[in-house]
């Protein structure tokens, strides 16, 4: 028996990069998902990735920065799949600016996906997860919300955000045996950085701040929510783990 058999997952942003793999990686592992994101084509690429591996997904589409359709999806899962085990929030966006160039909508594009959203989806399948002595939640935040590079005010700001709030949510839920908890990626090469990979002097600038010499893989990230997501992890919350090459140990 697989160690997330009879689990069922929700990633949001499972469309692509790392949501997607996070979600292949708990598919392997026997947990059912449920693939959530703005647009349906990718998903259902991802959806067919799973089903070819001998997994279970369903997609629904839905925008994580909006209140009425982060409700209907509750529901929506809830009649499809019953309850929810695992909560995987990594749905995001980014822009790179100074911040006296930035816009107020900018801003809030920024703050409402990556700690608004993360906060309706919480509040939205937290219900469907009480009750069972078992529930795991994974905020991706960003070694952004540790350390700081120019022009990344407003994406620092958010995933410094996300680790609060997991903080909090951790301590709110440990009676029930959910364990919530944050992963901070380094860099990746997934579509966010596609313009970090294609300017040679910036990414030569990554490449030489990263001990280990690499950008990260992002089947690397997927079994470290395998792992969170399993018991051996029942005794692990309210913490973050930075997966980032050594970046921010220097």
């Amino acid at each position: 028996m697989k160690p997330l058999e009879g689990r069922v997952a929700l990633v949001t942003g499972a469309g692509r990069g790392l949501g997607r793999a996070i979600a292949l990686a708990l598919a392997g592992e026997g947990a059912q998902l449920a693939l959530v994101a703005r647009n349906h084509d990718p998903l259902q690429d991802a959806a067919a990735a799973v089903g070819a591996a001998g997994g279970v997904a369903a997609v629904f589409t839905a925008d994580v920065t909006d209140e009425q359709q982060v409700e209907r999806l509750a529901g929506e899962v809830r009649a499809r799949f019953g309850n929810v085990h695992i909560l995987v929030n990594n749905a995001g966006t980014n822009v790179r600016k100074n911040l006296t160039d930035f816009t107020l909508d900018e801003w809030r594009r920024v703050l409402d996906t990556n700690l608004t959203g993360v906060f309706l989806m919480c509040r939205a399948l937290v219900p469907l997860m009480k009750g069972r002595h078992y529930g795991r939640i994974l905020n991706l935040s960003s070694m952004m919300g540790h350390i700081a590079l120019a022009g990344r005010t407003a994406y620092c700001a958010s995933k410094a955000g996300v680790l609060g709030l997991t903080r909090a949510l951790a301590l709110e839920l440990a009676e029930e045996q959910i364990t919530v908890n944050g992963i901070s990626p380094g860099p990746f090469a997934t579509e966010m950085n596609t313009a970090l990979l294609e300017d040679p002097e910036r990414r030569q600038f990554f490449n030489s701040r990263i001990p280990l010499g690499r950008w990260g893989k992002v089947e690397e990230v997927g079994q470290l929510a395998v792992y969170l997501c399993s018991e051996a992890a029942g005794f692990i919350t309210g913490t973050d783990i930075l997966i980032d090459g050594g970046w921010c140990a220097q």
